[in-house]
């Protein structure tokens, strides 16, 4: 499997990983998958910030992404940023989350973001909250009910990682 940077020819795969997650769950409160203009759109909006969009391929095929955005556009917010992380379902439990999200919080330390939040969606399925805190996120809060999808009332907790002394190596024990 190789972690590497997204590319605009990646983005059928990328769409087509975050539709199933739109169409046929909860963790995401998209109700309707974005379109490949939607795509571009957003990939070249984040190229212009020089965060990180990623993607995980595995034998030639796409099986996850990862990106960063501005966390809001205010520029005391300047280094703050936003994750995303979705996997393909064939991905879950292989270690392709863990890869993805360290090397984004890697790259998003190098240019010079300081703290990253993830708002991840309470679905009773703990390993997006199991993945954001073995990397180094601590829980700051919970929206309560904020979101109803699929006959479904959902919560959505707020994670943040700081970056100022992050280290993947250190944290998963591989220095």
């Amino acid at each position: 499997m190789e972690i590497r940077q997204a590319w605009p020819g990646d983005l059928g795969a990328v769409g087509q990983i975050y539709g199933h997650h739109v169409t046929g769950g909860v963790a995401t409160f998209d109700e309707r998958p974005p379109s490949l203009a939607d795509w571009r759109s957003a990939y070249w909006k984040i190229a212009a910030t020089g965060l990180p969009f990623l993607v995980a391929e595995d034998d030639g095929r796409v099986v996850g992404y990862a990106l960063a955005k501005p966390w809001r556009d205010r520029p005391a917010y300047r280094a703050t940023a936003e994750e995303s992380i979705y996997l393909a379902p064939e991905a879950a439990g292989r270690g392709v989350g863990t890869a993805l999200l360290t090397r984004l919080l890697d790259d998003c330390a190098r240019t010079g973001i300081s703290e990253v939040l993830a708002v991840v969606v309470d679905t009773g399925d703990p390993a997006s909250l199991r993945l954001h805190r073995r990397c180094g996120f601590v829980e700051t809060g919970r929206l309560a009910r904020v979101g109803r999808k699929h006959g479904r009332v959902l919560d959505t907790v707020l994670l943040q990682c700081s970056l100022e002394s992050w280290s993947s190596r250190a944290l998963l024990g591989s220095a």
